[in-house]
């Protein structure tokens, strides 16, 4: 009897105090889910701006006079992660190609590694040896990529992420960013084209979508 008692009571216990499937979520993540989200919609309504905006837009006249959004997957926070950040001090500075061959010189200033569709994954990410010597760009970071949706829902030749170095040795890495290079709307821009060593080899649902003048 005694046993069944003792059983009895630690079993209560354990339905007290164990978290259920079927609780609520807790209040933090349910805020930080939802600032997530907010930050997103905040960049794509700042984007759409930029592309309104003739003195900062990429597109042509004839289809910026008739501009209204960007064509965005939803906002999905499974494509925000954070990845562990390998500096790689040592690297030398290297002629990234361009569209219009042309090259900018860029160094490789860390690899970022992470998980994301199931699957250990790893980007380089660059720094221009340029744009470094700005104050305005002092911190800035490139990260372009490719991945199976380009020449489908996106932009054939890849996407770019904007990142800014981080204080630690992790870093933030927000698909949602993911915009297409502004040779995708007027040829007459140069841009860098994707290093094969930075093709994922899944579909990253997040970010900018192919630009495709008649639906706007």
């Amino acid at each position: 009897m005694r046993v069944l008692i003792l059983i009895f009571f630690f079993t209560f216990l354990s339905c007290k105090t164990d978290k259920k499937y079927h609780d609520p979520p807790d209040e933090k993540e349910i805020v930080a889910e939802t600032s997530a989200l907010q930050a997103i919609l905040d960049y794509q309504k700042e984007k759409n701006e930029e592309f309104k905006d003739p003195e900062t837009s990429p597109l042509p006249d004839r289809y910026r006079k008739d501009f209204e959004s960007l064509d965005f997957f939803p906002p999905d926070t499974t494509y925000v992660v954070t990845a562990k950040f390998v500096r790689t001090p040592e690297a030398l500075p290297f002629l990234m190609p361009s569209t219009t061959g042309d090259s900018s010189e860029e160094t490789v200033y860390g690899i970022a590694h992470f998980t994301l569709n199931g699957k250990n994954r790893k980007l380089e990410v660059y720094q221009n040896k340029e744009l470094m010597q700005q104050e305005k760009y002092r911190d800035y970071l490139f990260l372009p990529f490719t991945d199976d949706t380009n020449g489908k829902q996106t932009y054939t030749g890849g996407r770019y992420i904007d990142l800014t170095i981080p204080d630690g040795d992790t870093i933030v890495i927000d698909f949602n960013t993911a915009y297409n290079p502004y040779c995708a709307y007027n040829k007459k821009f140069s841009c860098p084209i994707v290093p094969s060593v930075n093709n994922l080899d899944t579909e990253i649902l997040a970010g900018v979508k192919a630009f495709e003048p008649n639906k706007n």
